[in-house]
């Protein structure tokens, strides 16, 4: 069934979840944005690396396949262990075909930056929702390092960049909260002479930097006067092959997370969570708002903290998180403004302009769907404001028009687990691209589904 966006996927899969409960021990897939640089990262060091526990869903496997076409020999073993075997710093090889990013903005957003320094011409492609996203504030400053760029009117893909080796290393002040900025102007920095400086007012999830570090890269992180971040890397450097092991996507774990939380006699724990403070936001709001959330077992992991996670049914109260967090739960906000529909009392949600350019249009998508199913919610410029149902049953609904978003699919399939009537979703398909195992770990807790 296609959505009314007059975007849906060549084989839409119609989806409806039905309520029920949530009880049992799941582990989600592994965390994205560590896996994509996993991968580009091992491809640069000269030698192997061996990553474990992978996200292997269609976003991260864009990145590898990228990365082979660039030299990098990468491989999954029997025992499902990713082997990299890189070509060194500056190393890359000219493309011969078009990369294909997909659905994943993460990908052609850091690989511009990775290729920004290398001598070579690379054009990239993505599917219908990722040619919608503009990608100029990334190569706004990378084009200030030296590479040229050529795309589609409103710096959107197809898109084709020249790379310029040695390229000019430069101090940039980030307009907007955004870790692949940070991190594009970063991966530009490991190829460029000199050193290379970023400048975060606002927190962002740090996992580029956990990474630099682990595999060699000089890289320094200070403050100054004003608590900004002044973020340092020293080009031209030789990266070492390392042992990644990924820990679970704390956003992939943030579905049972609410799914459990709302619904009545519900019992979840969710091993082996990246609670990296950068990212961990959700968790936050979700105990602010009275969930019973319980961090068990909290551990690191290869330089990244964990924990399992233990969550019971709660009475959730309406909430106003503080924008200023808005960075640790960017991507948690759409099954954050599901929780908030089955609260008692009003939840405000400011600050959010940049859900607009994600894979969809992130407030308004959730305030249509929203209404769809019966929710009280007012869209504003920058957020939504909430109206929750103090813990009753929502009358459901659909079909949801995803818009190609997988994150706005897996949210509304959790607020289907508490309606009256069940919640379709016009199109499951795009979930591959984060979570290949969503519906399956649904049914694995005892949730009622129905695809066809």
């Amino acid at each position: 069934m296609a959505s009314d966006s007059g975007t849906a996927s060549a084989h839409p899969v119609l989806f409806k979840a039905v309520p029920g409960g949530l009880a049992g021990a799941v582990t989600v897939p592994g965390d994205k944005s560590i896996s994509h640089r996993a991968l580009m990262l091992g491809a640069l060091a000269v030698g192997e690396t061996r990553i474990e526990g992978l996200l292997e869903g269609e976003d991260v496997l864009a990145t590898a396949g990228a990365m082979r076409a660039m030299g990098a020999d990468i491989v999954r073993g029997d025992d499902g262990v990713w082997h990299a075997h890189g070509v060194g710093v500056g190393g890359l090889l000219q493309p011969g075909q078009a990369l294909d990013m997909g659905n994943s903005g993460t990908s052609t957003r850091l690989l511009m930056g990775l290729l920004a320094s290398h001598a070579l011409t690379a054009t990239f492609i993505g599917d219908a929702s990722l040619s919608k996203r503009p990608m100029g504030r990334v190569t706004e400053p990378l084009s200030l390092m030296g590479a040229e760029f050529n795309a589609t009117p409103g710096g959107r893909l197809p898109l084709t960049m020249r790379g310029l080796c040695p390229a000019v290393p430069i101090e940039y002040r980030l307009p907007v909260a955004s870790a692949q900025v940070k991190s594009a102007v970063l991966l530009a920095g490991l190829n460029t002479p000199g050193i290379t400086r970023v400048i975060e007012p606002v927190a962002t999830r740090d996992h580029s930097e956990r990474m630099l570090k682990g595999f060699g890269a000089t890289l320094t992180v200070e403050k100054d006067g004003d608590g900004a971040s002044i973020i340092s890397i020293i080009g031209e450097a030789e990266l070492k092959p390392q042992h990644i092991i990924v820990p679970g996507d704390p956003s992939s774990a943030a579905f049972p997370m609410v799914g459990a939380l709302i619904v009545p006699g519900s019992d979840v724990v969710i091993r082996n969570v990246g609670l990296n403070p950068t990212r961990a936001g959700l968790v936050g709001l979700l105990k602010a708002m009275g969930g019973a959330v319980e961090i068990l077992n909290p551990r690191e992991v290869g330089g990244e903290p964990v924990g399992d996670l233990h969550i019971r049914h709660s009475a959730l109260s309406g909430f106003e998180p503080d924008p200023a967090a808005a960075p640790s739960m960017i991507d948690e906000f759409p099954v954050a403004f599901i929780a908030a529909a089955f609260a008692t009392g009003r939840s405000v949600f400011r600050g959010l302009e940049e859900l607009r350019v994600k894979e969809s249009d992130r407030i308004t998508t959730m305030a249509e769907g929203l209404r769809m199913i019966g929710a009280q919610v007012e869209e504003i410029a920058d957020g939504l404001i909430i109206d929750g149902s103090g813990g009753e049953p929502l009358p459901g609904g659909g079909p949801i028009s995803t818009r190609l978003d997988h994150r706005i699919a897996m949210s509304f399939a959790v607020a289907g687990l508490h309606s009256r009537k069940g919640v379709t979703i016009d199109d499951m398909a795009p979930v591959a691209t984060s979570f290949p195992g969503f519906t399956a770990m649904l049914g694995e807790l005892g949730a009622g589904v129905a695809a066809s």
